[in-house]
């Protein structure tokens, strides 16, 4: 078909695939780059070219791999796992709630102590690692708020904020625990004020 032609239509459908695809390129080129520079590789070197580089870097020491993302949450040990947590909770109680949690209720849970609940340590920590790569034009394009949404925070909260979720024990009666929407974080993680 001609592009002048009176009968042809582009779906709707088309455009958004197209634009996934953009999205999906542009974090596909972002990470090989990251990985590449990572390496130690550059156009037309080798990874043993890069090996060989950097055997000779007395600030490498041999057996500790360098992290390349942040470890999940609950493989951390003290005080790795403290720090982990503690911009866990700034995250949590900075963006989460007062962005997307409107009030309690029987049907959409929530403890303010929900950091010393694990499950919900470990969900929200995966939904915050997304959040980190998916609020990143450069690494997902401009689709991927639209994707962390969808993917990461929605189950996130149907799992934690459900009546069989980690928070249906959290009762004012049973726990003496207020359920209110916090407001500042802690005053045990700001720094200096």
């Amino acid at each position: 078909m001609a592009d002048d032609d009176p009968d042809f239509t582009v779906p709707v459908g088309l455009f958004q695939d197209v634009e996934d695809l953009k999205a999906q390129l542009t974090q596909l080129t972002a990470q090989m780059t990251r990985l590449t520079e990572n390496a130690g590789t550059g156009p037309g070197e080798t990874p043993a070219d890069a090996e060989d580089e950097t055997a000779d870097d007395p600030e490498l020491e041999e057996g500790e791999p360098e992290a390349e993302y942040p470890p999940f949450i609950l493989l951390l040990d003290s005080p790795q796992y403290d720090e982990e947590l503690r911009a866990l909770i700034e995250w949590v109680e900075g963006v989460l709630v007062p962005g997307y949690l409107a009030e309690p209720s029987s049907d959409a849970r929530w403890c303010h102590l929900w950091f010393e609940h694990p499950v919900a340590v470990a969900r929200l920590h995966a939904a915050w690692l997304a959040w980190q790569e998916l609020t990143d034009p450069a690494t997902c394009g401009y689709t991927g708020p639209s994707v962390w949404h969808r993917d990461h925070l929605d189950p996130c909260m149907r799992e934690l904020r459900g009546s069989g979720g980690p928070f249906a024990g959290c009762t004012k009666r049973e726990h003496e625990v207020i359920h209110r929407m916090p407001g500042l974080v802690p005053s045990a993680w700001r720094t200096g004020e």
